[in-house]
This record gives structure tokens, C-alpha cells and sequence, in this order.
């Protein structure tokens, strides 16, 4: 049976991959929409490629040039956030949601439809709203397949055994482009050298989050939703060859791991399977000619930004839709050249402790999310030199 798809953040990183899986499994799986961010250009070839039915650009001053592009196609498109809804809208057996940052959160929360799947790539829905769009997903029935490598290997190694089983759920992380960096080295890193993941090929913003290990924090936040497992269960550990992405300590000793190469691909593929795994002509994992792997502690002292994410997952309310916030403004102020590396961590903390004291409590709709999100950012940017 042939199953429909619909991609959000289709020019990404993560939408590209999905590109290349779709392409390879025809016969499996159809592509109704896909939705793009401001690259007109992009998202037209990819709609082409896919041959999906409709595009939908965010950017509602690009409507004009998507609708050239498209021109003769016979592939309908829209432009803004009204475009973005109708896709989101339309008839889909899976929505791969993979809009980067809180701006995925909206058409990610409205793409929960009775019976659908929900390969979920948008950490931001599950950090900054996770609770009410956890209990959302319940109730109307959607099952939620996580394509982050490290969740979508956790998923798997959690198959083993039953939750109340696990003593600890461990996500991996490269340690980014400093790892072996001393502090004074770091504190004084360009944005340009922050960009630069030793594996992965991200966005910028993500590998930034990467070098200051936030994106590993906020993973831990995303795995608590994912997997109903307290902070007390949930830790990192760095991982530089990125092949085992998760592992499972149960009680009785046992350990389970998920390894894959590093290629985006893998968990997506199992992130749409059906009944059975997609079959994927990638390299296979090879761990003789791989010969060692190694691990290590993250050195929180090095890379505040977990130590946060950690204390914000603890702490739970409000505070987690608070880091999330803080953390987009003080990036885009580091990636502007506005503020040094260790400001990020800085500002971060500033503004949850200034909002710990409140005892905001867990945002019950994605409204209120969103909400508690802008508060946020405005108090950020005041900590921003003019």
C-alpha cells in the first residue's frame, strides 16, 4: 500500500534526507505537500522532484516566486502562514515535521490528526511545549516516531524491555567542534568556528547548539517527553566516532545500544517504515574496520549550557519553554557578532534564574507556550549590548 507524506522544513537538512528516502522507496510512499521557509527556488525543485501535490512557502513575500517557479507544473502553492496550515491540513498518512526552532511548533501541533503518524525532527514542539503536545498526541490517537538520531536509537534499544525497567537512558553527543578545546581557546571562538560540526552537516544555529552542548540538553528535555523517564533516568555522554547514538541500561545489568554510520537517513527510514524497515542502500556499519569506539563525560564546566538544559528539565513548569527562548535570542546574538561564546550560557542563565522565581507553571495549551516563549525573548534581548 502506498503511503502519503507530507515535509515540513523540506529544504532543510532533515528535509533533503527525507527527499532521498522517499526517492528510493516510490512504490511505498507518495509525497502530498511540502512546506519551506523563505528559499522559493529550493523548495519549488524539491516539489518537482517529489512530485508533490502542493508547497507551501512561510515566507509570504516569496509567494510570487514560487508561483513562477511552480508555473506549468501543475503543482498548486501558497505562501504564508495560511499556505503552511493548508498543508499541514491536507489528507496525509505521516507528517515529517522538521521546521527548526519554535517556529516549528504551531504547524507541528496542528498536523495532529486522528490515526496519523508524526515522524518528529522539530525538537522545539516536545522542549517548549511538550506536556500539552504529548497529551494532545494521546488523545487524538497519533503515534509519534522520533528522527533525531539519538531518540530514534533510544526508541529502538527501549524495545527490549518495559519502562519501569530502565535505570538509565543515555544519549550520545560528538562533543562538537571544541571538545578538546580549552576554555580560554573557546571564550574566544568565532561564530564561524562554532558552525563547524565535526559530523553532521546542520544549520547553523543547531551546530552553535552543538558546540555549546545545549542541543544536548535539550535533547534530554525531548527524551523526557518521549519516553516518560524522570531527569534522575536520563543522561549524556560524549561519543566523537557518533556511532552509537542511545543506549539502555536496564536492571538487571543488561545494556542496549543503537549504532547506525552517521547519515540522517537511517532514522528517518525507520522513523516512515510501515510494517516492516524500509531497505536502504547505505554503507553498512563496518565495526572492525571502525576498530574503537570511545566515550567520555561532558565537561559541564566547559559547556554550561547542559548544566542549564539539566537544571530546567529538573525543575520542570515553565522553565524548559524559558531556556528554549533565551537560547534562540542569545545565539542569533552570538551568530550576529553581538556577544562572545560564553555570553550565550550567560544570558541563558540570567534569564531563567530571573524567571525561576515566579513558579511559572507547565504550559497547559501550545497557546500558552508560545506565550511564555515571547516573554521571554523580550527580556532576553534586553540583556543584549546595544
Amino acid at each position: 500500500m502506498v503511503r502519503s507524506l507530507t515535509i515540513l522544513g523540506a529544504t532543510g537538512s532533515v528535509g533533503r534526507s527525507t527527499a532521498d528516502v522517499v526517492l528510493a522507496h516510490g512504490e511505498e510512499l507518495r509525497v502530498e505537500a511540502v512546506v519551506g521557509g523563505r528559499d522559493a527556488g529550493a523548495l519549488a525543485e524539491i516539489a518537482r522532484r517529489l512530485g508533490a501535490k502542493f508547497a507551501a512557502l512561510a515566507d509570504e513575500s516569496g509567494g510570487g516566486a514560487l508561483k513562477q517557479a511552480l508555473s506549468g507544473t501543475g503543482i498548486e502553492c501558497g505562501a504564508g502562514s495560511s499556505a503552511v496550515l493548508e498543508a499541514v491540513e491536507r489528507e496525509a498518512d505521516t507528517v515529517l515535521a522538521a521546521i527548526s526552532g519554535t517556529a516549528g511548533l504551531a504547524p507541528t501541533h496542528a498536523a495532529l490528526k486522528p490515526g496519523r503518524r508524526i515522524a518528529l525532527a522539530n525538537k522545539e514542539s516536545l522542549v517548549c511545549a511538550g506536556a500539552a503536545f504529548m497529551a494532545d498526541a494521546r488523545r487524538l490517537g497519533v503515534e509519534i516516531m522520533p528522527v533525531d538520531s539519538e531518540h530514534n536509537a533510544l526508541d529502538q534499544a527501549l524495545a527490549a524491555g518495559r519502562n519501569g525497567d530502565v535505570e538509565k537512558a543515555v544519549i550520545t553527543a560528538t562533543g562538537g567542534p571544541f571538545r578538546t578545546w580549552s576554555r580560554e581557546r573557546i571564550a574566544r571562538a568565532s561564530a564561524k568556528e562554532a558552525s563547524a560540526h565535526p559530523v553532521w552537516s546542520m544549520g547553523s544555529k543547531i551546530n552553535i547548539d552543538s558546540a555549546t552542548l545545549m542541543n544536548k540538553g535539550l535533547e534530554l528535555i525531548e527524551a523526557h517527553h518521549l519516553f516518560e523517564l524522570e531527569a534522575e533516568r536520563l543522561d549524556v555522554l560524549v561519543h566523537p566516532e557518533a556511532i552509537v547514538h542511545g543506549l539502555v541500561q536496564w536492571s538487571d545489568g543488561a545494556l542496549t545500544a543503537g549504532l547506525a554510520l552517521p547519515d540522517m537517513k537511517v532514522p528517518i527510514a525507520n522513523a516512515l517504515r510501515d510494517q516492516g524497515r524500509l531497505r536502504m542502500s547505505l554503507p553498512r556499519l563496518d565495526l572492525a574496520a571502525i576498530g574503537r569506539l570511545s566515550f567520555e563525560r561532558p565537561d559541564e564546566a566547559r559547556f554550561p549550557c547542559l548544566s542549564l538544559a539539566k537544571a530546567a528539565l529538573k525543575a520542570g513548569g515553565a522553565l524548559p519553554t524559558i531556556l528554549n527562548a533565551a537560547n534562540e535570542i542569545a545565539v542569533e546574538a552570538y551568530m550576529a557578532g553581538r556577544i562572545g561564546f560564553y555570553d550565550i550560557s550567560e544570558m541563558v542563565g540570567s534569564i531563567c534564574s530571573t524567571f525561576s522565581g515566579r513558579a511559572m507553571a507547565a504550559p497547559a495549551t501550545v497557546a500558552d507556550a508560545l506565550a511564555i516563549d515571547q516573554e521571554a525573548r523580550r527580556a532576553a534581548r534586553q540583556l543584549i549590548p546595544a
